[in-house]
This record gives structure tokens, sequence and C-alpha cells, in this order.
């Protein structure tokens, strides 16, 4: 029984690997690497090969994944200079670099070296997307920006698919394009499914069956099918529920994927020094992406993590050569999961990684910021809470009440269009960026709340607070102690175990209501 052997060996490593501190996925890519050891030793009596279930699976998180990030998805993040100007800038560079490379170092046709360079010219999006949804980091610029940018390449790469299969769509593709009349029909159903199974049930009926096959029987990419659904409903004041309510099953078929990858074969000498190459090559792919955001006014650090999120090879590209290149397929796997073991845990460490290096990078942002990268003024702002999350949102309308001078920030900023337009004083700014804190000015600010998701990012608002001699109070939030203890150590003077709060609270209700009984017992028979 294969799968047996999968789930064995892919939890052994995956847990090998997340105890050392890397992400669980590399040690997934592994095991698929192990197993096609296994299956290539004839001593060794058992038969992991890889099977059209695996294959399955592996493409059923794909489209998972892609429909996760639709739901994620807002118009702005695509139609914007830096996205459409960004993608094929890059894509046209590389390919102009790369195909006479390829072609005067390897004994190819000019054809093989320009396919080639498409395929090494796209980002993974699976990748991309996993590492900053782990990190929280998908509505943020920087994320919106990256996911927008690994959009346009996937469409680049269905272009190119259709054309190198010289496959062209049905006459019923043309209905595609009257899928967002579907959206009040759509936005009803996301209702009336509730809050259990039957909400899991219909973001896999979208993504797999009317987007997955539905496309595919029109001639089109069942990867767009699952996108587009979901960004059809991004909108949705529930589409981040049903984006939490799939994110397990997506993420099991997750591990098929990455699996695919590397029980696809064994490479052989060549296959290896192409990929080793391909490797040394990489940081000149992240390189382009960073001068090409600070050409569209974004700034270093902004344009550092949206490149250091690209600087990897697509799981497209195996696509593309599948379907192209079918004899390149290993050479190229082994590169796109080499580019993974690299890209994983530079991103993990992203934060601190810019930290070190903002006095170099900082010198060449352009003098023109981006709109949505403009300076922060805190004024008479005496409160400040940081994270506009439904913690912060939460103390923000407790606050308002009793205090006048109450200011928020957050790094999403469709979110922050969105506290604006319900009347709360609630301003775009990132807190872990560097230069916001050189330039920020806060003479009467007396109190600060970190309500950030990520515990990065509020260790790093603790630390630059005190740096910049913030005298205040300062107040966090956690779920674990071991945390609550490090943003105390970074500067904070208290912070609170989420859940904990949550109990005192209930309990603090329960008992006011209870005291509030006899009380209203008395009144009414005097």
């Amino acid at each position: 029984m294969p799968e047996a052997i999968w789930i064995s060996l892919a939890f052994a490593l995956g847990l090998l690997i997340k105890t050392i501190g890397l992400p669980p996925l590399i040690g997934y890519l592994g095991a698929g690497f192990v197993l096609s050891s296994i299956a290539a030793t004839p001593s060794i009596p058992i038969y992991p090969e890889p099977t059209a279930a695996l294959a399955h699976i592996a493409h059923l998180g794909v489209l998972l994944m892609l429909f996760t990030v639709g739901l994620k998805l807002k118009l702005r993040s695509i139609i914007s200079p830096e996205v459409i100007g960004g993608s094929l800038l890059h894509f046209g560079i590389t390919c102009l670099v790369f195909t006479p490379g390829l072609y005067l170092l390897l004994d190819i046709t000019w054809y093989v070296a320009f396919m080639l360079a498409v395929a090494l010219s796209f980002s993974s999006t699976v990748l991309a997307a996993k590492v900053l949804e782990n990190k929280r980091e998908l509505r943020a610029f920087h994320g919106r920006v990256s996911i927008g940018i690994l959009i346009i390449q996937d469409l680049v790469a269905l272009l190119v698919m259709s054309l190198a299969a010289g496959q062209t769509p049905s006459q019923w593709a043309l209905i595609v394009f009257g899928l967002p009349l579907l959206r009040p029909l759509l936005y009803k159903l996301l209702d009336a499914s509730g809050h259990d199974e039957l909400l899991v049930l219909l973001g896999m009926l979208l993504a797999l069956v009317i987007g997955g096959m539905g496309f595919e029987a029109v001639g089109l990419s069942s990867e767009l099918g699952a996108l587009i659904f979901g960004a059809i409903l991004a909108n949705h004041p529930r589409s981040q529920e049903l984006a939490k309510s799939l994110w397990s099953v997506k993420e099991i078929f997750l591990v098929g994927f990455f699996l695919q990858i590397g029980i696809g074969g064994l490479p052989d000498t060549n296959a290896i020094i192409f990929a080793v190459v391909a490797a040394l090559v990489l940081p000149l792919k992240g390189i382009l992406f960073f001068f090409l955001m600070l050409l569209f006014r974004l700034r270093a650090r902004s344009g550092f993590l949206t490149s250091l999120a690209l600087t990897n090879y697509s799981e497209f590209g195996l696509i593309v050569a599948s379907i192209a290149l079918p004899e390149w397929l290993v050479p190229l796997a082994i590169t796109v999961a080499l580019s993974f073991l690299i890209s994983a845990p530079l991103n993990r460490i992203a934060h601190p990684l810019y930290e070190r290096l903002s006095h170099r990078l900082v010198r060449f942002e352009s003098h023109r910021r981006h709109p949505d990268e403009l300076p922060v003024s805190l004024g008479n702002t005496r409160v400040l809470v940081m994270g506009m999350g439904r913690t912060g949102t939460a103390a923000y309308d407790w606050l308002q009440t009793s205090e006048a001078r109450l200011m928020a920030l957050d790094s999403d900023l469709p979110k922050v269009v969105r506290h604006q337009a319900q009347g709360r004083n609630v301003v775009y700014a990132d807190a872990e960026d560097n230069t916001f804190w050189e330039a920020l000015h806060m003479p009467s600010v007396e109190a600060v709340i970190l309500a950030m998701s990520d515990i990065e990012a509020k260790l790093i608002a603790a630390r630059m607070l005190r740096k910049l001699g913030f005298t205040g109070y300062i107040v966090a939030h956690t779920m674990y102690a071991d945390e609550a203890e490090r943003i105390r150590e970074a500067g904070a003077d208290d912070a609170y175990l989420t859940m904990s709060e949550t109990g005192v609270a209930l309990a603090s209700h329960l008992l006011d209501r209870i005291q509030a009984i006899p009380a209203l017992a008395s009144e009414k028979n005097s």
C-alpha cells in the first residue's frame, strides 16, 4: 500500500524539518526524493511508485490553494502599475537574458532555450502563497503585490501552455465573461451554507467541480477556474471564514503536491548540474524584482519582501515543461525543489534579514513614494492601536467612547478603507517597516496597544518604540505564555494571554449578572 508509505515518510520528515525551525514543506519534498530513491532500488522490497491517486491529490491541492488565494484577491491588487508592469517587465527581461545564455551553454535549439527561459521566469504561486499565508501577510501591501504579480505570471503561463499545445478554447469559453453575473447567486449560497460542513463542501464544489472541471470542459485551465471563482467571492463578508474552513483540507492535499515533485524521478548528473547552476543564478531573479519594484516607487522594505517571496522557480514551469519540453521535466523538477529549499527558510527570516540589510537598501529608494506607502503623521494622538483585526477593533471601539485622541494603524489597505468608511480614525502604515519608524513623530502618544496578529510584528514594534525613546505604556496580547514573555523582554509593559483574558471577561460578566439579579428582586419587592 504506497499511500501508507507516503503518509508515514511525509509525517516523519515534515516533523524532523519542523523541529529545526524550517517549514515542513521542505520535509515533504525530501520525502518525495526518498521515495523516488526507494523505487529505484531493487534490493528494497517495497515499491512506492507514484500513482494516479497521488497526481490527483496534488492537483486538488493546487486548485484549493488557488481558490483560497482568489478569496483574498482584490481587483485593485492586480490593476496597478507595479503589478502589471513589474510582472511583464520581469518576464520579458528574464526571457531576453536567459534564452541566449541557455542556447550558448547547452546543446539545444533556440525554441528549447526560449521555452526553458519561459519556465524559469515564473515564480511559485503555491510556495509564495503558503509562506505569506503562514506569516499572515497575504493582505499586507507587499503580500498583495506579490500575489498580483504571481497571478499575472500564471495567466502568462496559461497562455504559453495553450500556444505550446496548439489548443484553443472552445466557443463555450466565452461564457467565462458572464461569470460575474453569478455573484449574487454565489453570495446567497455562501450565506445559506452556514458555518459547518456545508461551507467546506461549497468551497470544494466551486474550486474543484465548477471552477476546475467546468473550465476544463470549455478548454480552459482548471487552475484559472479555481482562482476566478475564489476572486468572485472575495468581497463577501464571509470570504475569510470560507478560506479558514478549507485550510486543513487544502494543507493535506498540498502535501501530495510536494511529494509528487520529489517522487517524479531520480535525476542524473546533468540534471543536478542544471539545477545547481539555476539555483546559483536565482539571486539575479530576486535582484531584478527588487529594482523593478523600486522603479514603481515602492519602499525598499516592500520591494525587498516582495522580491524575496518571488525568488524561486514555479510549479507552473513544470506544467509548461510537461506540455512543451517533457524531456526536461526531471531537471526542472529538481530546479524547482532546490529553489524551494532556498526560498522557504529565507522567507521565514525575511523581516530580521531586512533589518540587517536596510541601511544598504534604502539608498536605492525613489524620493517619490508610492501612494500606498506615504508617511503617517500621528499629530496629537494620545492612544495608538497597532493592528485592526478583531482584537484591535474591539479595543478601539471600547476606547473611542471615552478617548477623543485615538488613532489606529494597519498594514492591510482594504481593511483600512473599510474602517474609515465605518467612521474610525484608521490610517495605512506598516509597523514592521523600518522606514516608518525612522520618519515617525509622535509627541503626544501616551499609550500603545499592540494588536497585530504576527508575533514578529509585536516584537519589532515594542523594540522600536523603546528605541525611539517612548516612555509611555505598551500593552499587547498573545496566545502563548512564551510569546508573552518575549514581548515583555522586547519592551512592552504588559502582555496578556488572549484566552485567559477571555475567560476572565466571561466570569466578570457572569458575576455582574448574578449580582444584578438580587438587586432587581429587592427593588421589585420594595
